[in-house]
């Protein structure tokens, strides 16, 4: 009986014959060649442009191409070990003032000191650059990092693709262009990131006149809540320059804005609170998305700096009892105060009464008003010399609580004549009228909520 033939002995008998010799062979080396050419087509598919190549074949960033090119960076890019480069898009090109790139073109060195300062050494994510809240160029400044809600921004200008990942670097790109300044910028304090940033001119120059920049350029660790200039032209006219002029209330209020200690938006977010270098505490919440500290939404969280943390906010933040409105605005917001503020209109203090100051003001509701016998009203707005002398009955100079007021019995109205303090059944009284809400604040004084007009002992 025939033995069945094994696979070797198949390949021995065909391999006798020259031409099926011949196929095995071609067989053979086209497996081989397609081994060998399998990992490399591989390798060649997952190997990563440079960053030239990566700006080439994205199609956005012809402009900065050929500004590369012109400065005889492009080479340069390309081979360098790792770079980070921020990419202007043609768009931020374009939106410049007419004529600015083909000038530019035309000035090699102006040109240069641009581009370089859209670079980077080292390969830097987003997410890096963010930590860092700062990062020196090539050029020699450095760039600031901030994230605004779910956005990232350089200098102001907003990312619209992070972490394009090249062989050697990694790209952002910018949908604005980065213009470094004529002077040479070093971080060291906060204070260099708040001037490097650009929208903290009225915070900066309040810190120094109430003497505590040096303070902020300490060792720390401090965390500051910084309000733009939006946030302190946001103030009622006339504010910030009263408070330029009263160094002890713009200490308080800046003091305010201060913690003694490195606090991120999260550890801020746990807590719940924080006590200030002023005394009093600051809250912070989570109105999502936003971070709130008092009222005030935080626009940039955690940006940091060498001796601590600033976290960029668009409100003013102010003690408890202190208010920038002045006593008139106090009395308008309230809301029951509108016939007092006709009297007041009527006989021109309405502008007394927005003036320095400190008043502190006896109020009297529409309710005390219209206590009066009917027609008196009327009759005051139609006489302002009698209505403007009970009105000055119920202002003193100062700006006294009610338990100062309480401690000293009679206080003197600027009509000349004093009224009577006194407490009984858990209220205090001014003359025959009771105080309905006390202490309410204003930027140039206090303000007293009473139930009845007061009248002058001469009337």
């Amino acid at each position: 009986m025939k033995q069945p033939e094994t696979p070797k002995s198949i390949t021995a008998r065909f391999a006798r014959r020259p031409f099926l010799r011949n196929i095995i062979s071609a067989m053979a080396c086209i497996a081989l060649a397609g081994t060998l050419a399998s990992p490399l087509a591989h390798a060649n598919h997952l190997r990563s442009p440079n960053l030239v190549q990566l700006l080439e074949r994205d199609g956005r960033f012809n402009t900065l191409l050929a500004a590369l090119d012109a400065a005889g960076l492009k080479q340069t890019v390309a081979t360098a070990p790792a770079l980070t480069i921020f990419a202007p898009t043609d768009a931020a090109f374009a939106a410049l003032p007419p004529g600015t790139v083909a000038s530019l073109l035309n000035d090699i060195p102006a040109l240069s000191n641009i581009l370089l300062y859209h670079v980077l050494g080292g390969s830097q994510s987003a997410t890096r650059l963010l930590a860092n809240s700062t990062a020196v160029t090539l050029q020699g400044n450095p760039v600031l990092v901030l994230r605004e809600g779910t956005k990232v921004c350089v200098n102001g200008k907003g990312v619209v693709s992070a972490n394009l990942r090249a062989s050697n670097g990694t790209v952002h790109a910018l949908d604005g262009v980065l213009l470094p300044s004529a002077q040479s910028i070093s971080i060291s304090n906060m204070v260099d990131v708040l001037a490097l940033d650009g929208r903290f001119t009225t915070l900066l120059t309040a810190l120094e006149v109430a003497g505590l920049k040096s303070a902020l350029q300490g060792a720390g660790p401090l965390t500051l809540f910084a309000p733009t200039d939006d946030a302190f032209a946001a103030l009622p006219p006339g504010t910030v320059d009263a408070l330029v002029q009263d160094i002890p209330t713009l200490q308080k209020v800046l003091l305010y804005h201060v913690l003694g200690a490195r606090k991120s938006s999260v550890q801020l977010l746990y807590s719940g609170q924080a006590s200030t270098l002023e005394g009093n505490i600051v809250t912070a919440k989570l109105r999502w998305p936003n971070v709130l500290i008092n009222d005030s939404r935080v626009i940039n969280p955690d940006v940091n700096t060498p001796n601590g943390v600033i976290h960029t906010i668009n409100k003013v933040l102010l003690p408890p009892g202190m208010s920038m409105k002045t006593v008139g605005e106090v009395l308008a917001e309230d809301g029951r105060f509108t016939t007092l503020l006709a009297a007041l209109q009527a006989t021109g203090l309405d502008a007394a009464l927005a003036g320095a100051g400190p008043f502190t003001i006896f109020a009297p509701t529409d309710e005390a008003f219209a206590r009066l016998p009917a027609g008196t009203v009327q009759s005051l707005l139609a006489n302002p010399d009698a209505l403007k002398n009970i009105l000055l009955y119920h202002v003193a100079s100062g700006d006294l609580n009610t338990a100062e007021l309480a401690a000293q019995r009679n206080v003197s109205t600027l009509q000349g004549a004093s009224a009577r303090i006194y407490s009984a059944f858990g209220r205090t009284y001014v003359n025959n009228a009771f105080i309905q809400t006390g202490n309410i604040d204003a930027s140039n004084g206090i303000i007293h909520a009473i139930s009845r007009v007061l009248i002058p002992p001469t009337h």
